[in-house]
């Protein structure tokens, strides 16, 4: 039944396949000649296939796994060097009918104030997290094609990148929202959004459906298929995700790695990121009735095998981790996190207020300036580049000089002007400090002579007022 070009979801995501590939995995995992060729072909960073990368994630043997984190920040370096990229969440609406146990929204929570921003107030909320530096968003909202239709997100989208206020501009939108058809992906394709991002929650089909009892997101295939129907509708860029804790991870992982190998046979891109939220607390929910939480080494160790089984693709961890689990796995693997995020609707302007409507608690409530400082003290360079996107560096155009090693040529110079930006217009004295010498030290890595020449005259020109330079 496997079959990665296949357009079923059920033979992209074979069950049977899955569990063939986890009896294989747990038959190999204290095999250690098995367990070097597969560290051996990683090390080529031309990725590896669900089965291989899942005997990695089984592996008992404590100097291998060492190994196995070595190299997903061997490879993390190599593709994508010292640059994180900072974006934040835009609830619009949390007004929603499905009825997914695990997420506050679920239609049957009648405790939950429901909350759709009008125009005028995400101009308020996009005005906020620009004060705040921020220049790329995600946008979220519920289900409901009533209080949600397309037509809502896409004058949101329009109304998100006409807001200038003073140096602020937010120069990408991303998009969260449930499945929808070819001709919806279209419009939001013209709309100018960056990526699509939908979780997949499961890919347990049998827990996937118990998980969703009731809506439109109750159809597995239809949802597991979304991404297919995105990219035939023109989005070049696509996020997978899972909900670490609805079923066993093992089984999450195989799925994940069979999704995005599904994309890569039939599109010949595979996913541009890959988050891993793992499931928390809020509202109505409790996540002590989930009993496959994971832990934070078995998280860390999935976070470095994502890296060394997909090396080309963005990872993302948001403010659902505290401080010390981002610390842990921004060097294994992760290249985008959030920060001085609010996960309710309203939240970036109606502070004052309880967040009544978040779906759900965030564990790092540190402030963006605090979050960047906190980066720049471990040697990061915080980064709101989005030149790739405005560049028309997408798809298979943006893989091509991923997977080439290619993209860090104009990524570092980029994330230290968008960088010099903010130490410009937001920054904190402390963290202006800290990021001027970080970006003095920095310069010398880019390697071209003409490009860091060009660079040295645009930060010069971004301290004198002027802004939006890009690579």
């Amino acid at each position: 039944m496997y079959n990665p070009k296949s357009n079923k979801a059920s033979e992209f995501i074979d069950h049977e396949e899955i569990l063939a590939s986890l009896e294989y995995a747990d038959q190999n995992k204290n095999n250690a000649e098995l367990i070097d060729s597969i560290i051996a072909k990683a090390k080529e960073c031309k990725g590896l296939n669900h089965r291989e990368a899942s005997v990695l994630l089984a592996c008992e043997i404590p100097e291998k796994n060492e190994e196995i984190f070595k190299l997903a920040e061997d490879i993390k370096k190599q593709f994508y060097g010292n640059r994180i990229v900072l974006f934040a969440p835009l609830y619009l609406s949390n007004y929603c009918i499905n009825g997914c146990i695990y997420c506050p929204y679920h239609g049957v929570n009648k405790t939950i104030p429901r909350v759709k921003l009008t125009q005028e107030q995400i101009r308020d909320e996009v005005i906020a997290l620009q004060d705040m530096g921020h220049k790329r968003l995600a946008i979220e909202a519920g289900e409901d094609p009533v209080n949600n239709p397309i037509e809502y997100i896409l004058e949101s989208i329009h109304t998100i990148y006409s807001v200038k206020h003073k140096n602020g501009a937010i120069r990408r939108v991303n998009v969260n929202i449930a499945a929808t058809t070819v001709e919806n992906y279209r419009k939001l394709h013209e709309a100018g959004i960056g990526t699509y991002i939908l979780f997949q929650e499961t890919y347990h089909k049998d827990s996937y459906e118990k998980l969703h009892p009731t809506g439109p997101k109750h159809d597995y295939a239809y949802h597991t298929e979304a991404m297919d129907r995105a990219m035939e509708g023109g989005i070049d860029d696509v996020g997978l995700g899972v909900l670490f804790g609805l079923d066993k991870y093992r089984y999450e992982y195989a799925g994940l790695l069979m999704h995005a190998e599904h994309l890569e046979a039939k599109f010949g891109v595979g996913p541009h990121t890959i988050s891993v939220p793992r499931i928390c607390p809020a509202d109505d929910i409790d996540v002590n009735t989930f009993s496959n939480a994971i832990n934070d080494d078995t998280f860390a160790k999935i976070v470095a095998c994502i890296r060394i089984a997909v090396p080309y693709t963005g990872m993302i961890v948001s403010t659902r981790e505290s401080q010390k689990s981002r610390e842990r796995v921004l060097h294994l693997g992760i290249s985008q996190i959030s920060g001085g995020s609010r996960t309710s609707v309203g939240g970036y302007t109606q502070e004052e207020r309880p967040d009544e409507t978040a779906q759900f608690d965030v564990s790092d409530t540190r402030s963006l300036d605090d979050v960047m400082k906190w980066l720049i003290d471990m040697d990061y360079v915080p980064s709101f580049c989005t030149a790739c996107y405005r560049e028309g560096r997408t798809g298979d155009r943006f893989m091509a000089l991923c997977k080439a090693k290619q993209i860090q040529n104009c990524c570092l110079p980029n994330a230290l002007m968008t960088l010099k930006e903010y130490l410009e217009d937001y920054a904190s004295p402390e963290t202006k400090a800290a990021g001027e010498k970080l970006i003095a030290k920095n310069i010398p890595d880019v390697t071209n002579p003409a490009a860091r020449k060009t660079l040295a005259e645009r930060l010069q020109k971004i301290e004198q007022g002027e802004r939006d330079f890009r690579f």
